[in-house]
């Protein structure tokens, strides 16, 4: 289960923290259990961005034009009357 302070991250706040974890990770001060630590939460950052451009990716292809104007398609995938984009 995903953390609860993640789910509160939109995808640009996510990768602002991710990249910050990665500056502080490539910094030579940082003892190995800092960095072990920072990974850590990084590779948590980064599954949290992936879900929420997988979930982008999903309403996008939910979206097609059809007339000059856009179309939303029910979830359940069924238009069967429209041909695909």
């Amino acid at each position: 289960m995903e953390d609860p302070d993640l789910q509160a991250l939109s995808f640009e706040q996510a990768l602002e923290k991710l990249e910050a974890i990665v500056e502080e990770i490539d910094r030579d001060d940082v003892d190995l259990e800092q960095a072990i630590k920072a990974y850590e939460r990084g590779v948590q950052l980064r599954d949290h961005c992936e879900r929420k451009l997988n979930e982008a990716q999903e309403r996008i292809s939910k979206i097609r034009v059809k007339d000059g104007g856009v179309e939303t398609v029910s979830p359940s995938g069924d238009d069967s009357d429209s041909p695909p984009f």
